[in-house]
């Protein structure tokens, strides 16, 4: 499995996986991958002396071996797991320097002292709290327990490894970089951005040849296609520029206006359910009147009989 993979912020590499004995290996190597919205030609050779370049538009990123970039093989030097640390190993890089000494009355230096700022509290009463004992803090003259300084150690032969020895896994395969069977392509592609385009795919044993096709095909349109991607990106951006923005004063006027708009109508609510009630109260006024009319007269007219 060959080509770019290009997933969110962080994953921005080329896959290089072959598969040996029905297993896949990835590439131990970081190559990074182009990430612009061009067109990009993606090479693997794999060598018959078992080295591997691939290349990024007719370009060498990576090269080096499919015996020590991949796990196809057990490694053919393991550390001897029967080796031991001889005993004069010095493998302490700093050692104590024997010529420094304790300052006299190191020892003495007490870890905390009395604040000299402390005062003893106005309303401190020595027969009911006891008597008074300033606060201590922390000696700024204290450093702690002596140690001697460190110096580098004359004797250090470095952080000791055990010896390789030849691994008796290792069976050397001399047809690692042979593919048989290689004669079918397909193409895994996950996106979630449409306009990805394939083109051009290429199996081939002539080195040479894959190198004049990408000349002849992806090579003569390059510049024409970098100048048309720049020209609509520079019609994008003035088309992008053409609309104005809505200026945030006149924002603000509108949002005065329609706030005016709404108090005018509810202060035009209010004056009619306010003319509503008085209509109301005039005329229960009437209808009380009326009543009040009506018991005088037949008051009177019991007063004529009687």
């Amino acid at each position: 499995m060959f080509g770019p993979d290009i997933c969110g912020y962080s994953t921005k590499k080329v896959h290089a996986i072959l598969n040996y004995n029905d297993t896949n290996h990835l590439i131990k190597k970081e190559v990074p991958c182009e990430t612009d919205q061009l067109t990009h030609v993606y090479t693997f050779i794999l060598h018959p002396d078992a080295t591997y370049s691939i290349l990024i538009d007719n370009a060498e990123k990576r090269s080096g071996s499919l015996y020590t970039d991949w796990d196809l093989l057990p490694p053919k030097k393991i550390r001897d797991p029967e080796a031991k640390k001889p005993e004069d190993w010095d493998d302490n890089e700093y050692i104590p320097d024997p010529e420094d000494k304790k300052p006299e009355g190191y020892d003495d230096i007490p870890k905390e002292i009395t604040d000299p700022d402390a005062k003893e509290p106005e309303e401190w009463d020595a027969d009911e709290d006891g008597e008074w004992k300033a606060p201590t803090i922390p000696n700024p003259e204290y450093k702690g327990p002596w140690e001697p300084k460190q110096i580098k150690n004359p004797n250090y032969k470095g952080k000791w490894k055990a010896p390789k020895i030849d691994n008796p896994d290792f069976k050397d395969d001399p047809d690692l970089y042979v593919y048989p069977h290689l004669k079918y392509v397909g193409i895994e592609l996950w996106q979630v951005k449409s306009g990805t385009l394939f083109d051009n795919v290429l199996i081939s044993d002539d080195i040479e040849y894959a190198k004049k096709l990408a000349e002849d095909t992806w090579a003569k349109n390059k510049d024409a296609e970098k100048a048309a991607f720049d020209e609509a990106e520079k019609k994008t951006k003035e088309e992008e520029s053409k609309v104005e923005p809505v200026d945030s004063d006149d924002e603000d006027d509108a949002d005065d206006a329609n706030d005016a708009k709404a108090d005018d109508a509810n202060d035009a609510k209010a004056d009619d359910a306010d003319d509503a009630k008085a209509d109301d109260s005039n005329a229960e006024t009437k209808t009380d009147d009326s009543a009040d009319s009506k018991d005088k007269i037949k008051s009177e007219d019991l007063k004529d009989e009687l």
